[in-house]
């Protein structure tokens, strides 16, 4: 009998009362299961010193530093790590900020992490990048001011694994169905997935497709 697969859920977040109501929701999660906390900037760097979650929610706001540090980190020392910002700065700066140091994903808190929090630590575990409308939207009206076309921009060409999941991504398989068709663990998959994401500089599986047939990458 096989063993249950869960999604490890890493934390980071000082506010006591959201930090236990988040653990409280992962617990009675079927498939995920808490596997590492900090409550501040240096317990966030310490726990990244020991084995990869799948996926980093974190704060950015902490009592000794900014969470953005921790972000930066868990990108470059557990990079199969979906790491989404979980914060109440909706401002451009933060969300850039967090964007640039390699977050998936960007969440405005609630007052208490319900059922769509659940949802949106699965979509980033499936490759996905959630993001808070509001925050959606400043992130879309910044690019059109600001960023020039794909097709004015020299992006970073993909490798051939990388092509090869683009490909599937635009013929609308799902990660496990990619999976399956080349032979690789869906965490690979969702890896590449992430690296193309960064390359692009796309948030979404549309943008990044879309963007890859500007480039000529895409039949």
């Amino acid at each position: 009998m096989k063993k249950p697969v869960f999604i490890r859920v890493a934390m980071l977040e000082d506010d006591p009362l959201f930090h236990a109501a988040m653990a409280r929701a992962i617990a009675a999660q079927a498939d995920m299961v808490l596997h590492a906390t900090a409550t501040s900037r240096a317990g966030g760097l310490a726990m990244l010193a020991g084995p990869p979650a799948d996926v980093l929610v974190a704060d950015i706001g902490l009592p000794d530093g900014s969470g953005l540090d921790v972000v930066r980190e868990a990108c470059r020392r557990w990079p199969g790590c979906a790491v989404l910002v979980s914060t109440a700065f909706s401002d451009e700066t933060h969300v850039m900020d967090a964007i640039a140091c390699g977050a998936t994903g960007y969440l405005l808190k609630d007052s208490e992490p319900g059922q769509q929090g659940m949802v949106d630590i699965r979509n980033a575990h499936q490759g996905g990048s959630p993001i808070s409308p509001m925050v959606a939207r400043r992130v879309l009206a910044r690019f059109r001011q600001h960023l020039p076309s794909p097709a004015e921009r020299a992006l970073p060409a993909p490798s051939g694994r990388e092509r090869e999941v683009l490909l599937r991504v635009s013929q609308g398989f799902t990660t496990i169905e990619i999976a399956r068709q080349l032979d690789v663990s869906a965490h690979t998959v969702q890896t590449h997935i992430r690296r193309i994401y960064r390359k692009l500089a796309v948030a979404t599986r549309i943008e990044a497709v879309t963007t890859a047939r500007r480039q000529g990458w895409l039949a």
